[in-house]
């Protein structure tokens, strides 16, 4: 039928709905994003949607969450990991360190012959647990740089040391993930 099932034929049509009662447009719509929120959760904004034929109730707006890539921080569920690069003078004899975190800086003590690799945990400061109180924590895994350059003096100096200690490194216990898995208590 020419009503197409609406009940009604509309004589003359609107030019720019063409007797739909609706028209076609964009809209900015305002959302407020909950701490904690993680890729693929989504949000329903109410009554921000499309208007339903004749007149309807308008539709809901879904808003999937992505996340960007942060160049510091790396997230596994609300727990924050971070690298810090220390010098062999730091991790063999000790230090403290400033370290980023998600609300500024905090300082660590790294005990002397800290290994790389290790991993120090700083609780409470990772992301907001969502829709309850508290946060995960910052996982700060210490890496230790090696210069690429060394001036003759220093070649020495670092030869002399390892024949004094007769030094040959340990084979590893455990992987980066095994560590990360301790750390982390299973979660």
């Amino acid at each position: 039928s020419k009503c197409g099932g609406e009940g009604q034929i509309i004589e003359k049509k609107c030019p720019e709905c063409n007797g739909r009662g609706v028209t076609s447009g964009s809209a900015t719509v305002n959302v407020k994003i909950p701490a904690g929120v993680a890729a693929g959760n989504y949000l329903q904004v109410r009554g921000s949607g499309d208007f339903g034929p004749k007149g309807g109730s308008p539709g809901d707006v879904i808003v999937v969450i992505n996340e960007i890539e942060h160049k510091q921080f790396t997230r596994h569920k609300d727990d924050i990991i971070c690298e810090v690069a220390l010098s062999f003078s730091q991790v063999a004899l000790g230090a403290e360190i400033e370290v980023p975190t998600l609300d500024g800086t905090t300082k660590i003590k790294v005990p002397s012959g800290t290994q790389s690799g290790k991993i120090f945990q700083l609780r409470g400061k990772g992301i907001p647990h969502l829709n309850s109180y508290g946060r995960g924590d910052e996982l700060v895994r210490v890496i230790v740089w090696t210069p690429e350059k060394l001036s003759d003096e220093e070649r020495e100096i670092i030869r002399k040391l390892g024949q004094m200690r007769g030094e040959k490194p340990p084979k590893a216990d455990k992987s980066f993930f095994e560590k990360l898995r301790e750390t982390l208590g299973g979660r």
